[in-house]
């Protein structure tokens, strides 16, 4: 019994080592200028920006929201990965190219600590 507690104890302490966060960005479709970001931009967003940087895996659902007053369209990219300092400068990247792809006034991100498990 107290072996298998031991054994539990370690596999808990190993486990908060490698924490994992979940970012989601917040991107816009309305261009600041007039118009929106079409379908087709965003496909090739995802495909040349956010792939190469997280090949693992993401998340990108569309969303509805306000913003400064008025209502908004958007879609939510969600990254969920372990607590690096790496990674950390790969999801800014993805919204500083966002920004100034699509001239976005910004790009909201909100960061949580995420628990991930793989099911099969």
């Amino acid at each position: 019994m107290r072996a298998g507690l031991l054994a539990l104890t370690l596999l808990l302490g190993a486990c908060t080592h490698h924490a994992f966060v979940s970012d989601r960005l917040y991107c816009g479709l309305s261009v600041r200028d007039g118009g929106s970001v079409s379908e087709e931009q965003i496909e090739s967003f995802l495909r040349e920006v956010v792939e190469p940087r997280f090949p693992d895996g993401f998340t990108v659902w569309r969303a509805r929201g306000q913003w400064r007053g008025g209502g908004e369209e958007a879609i939510v990219i969600e990254i969920v990965r372990p607590r690096d300092a790496r990674l950390e400068r790969l999801i800014e990247e993805i919204a500083e190219e966002y920004r100034v792809r699509f001239r976005q006034e910004a790009v909201l991100r909100v960061t949580l600590p995420a628990r991930m498990w793989l099911l099969r």
